[in-house]
């Protein structure tokens, strides 16, 4: 079956906003919440359920052909915020 996801458009600023390394894992954060079916919350968007990655978090509804993504998140530090020496 064929599932669908929905980006909210905060997601869509906050993933133009991220390092590709961001990204990335943003986006296998997103497909690992996809296809786990037993932890997304009842249908109807009345609930949400938060998936964590090793660096990133997702949060998200779910509908009976998919999941609506309402937040992201990346934990990640990359060289344009804090420069190694």
């Amino acid at each position: 079956m064929t599932y669908r996801v929905e980006l909210a458009v905060q997601v869509e600023d906050a993933l133009a906003t991220l390092p590709d390394a961001g990204r990335q894992e943003v986006m296998e954060t997103i497909a690992a919440a996809l296809v786990r079916l037993d932890a997304w919350p009842d249908p109807g968007g009345w609930d949400a359920a938060v998936r964590f990655g090793s660096r990133s978090w997702v949060m998200f509804s779910a509908y009976l052909d998919g999941i609506d993504i309402i937040d992201v998140g990346w934990v990640g530090c990359g060289d344009a915020w804090f420069p190694m020496p």
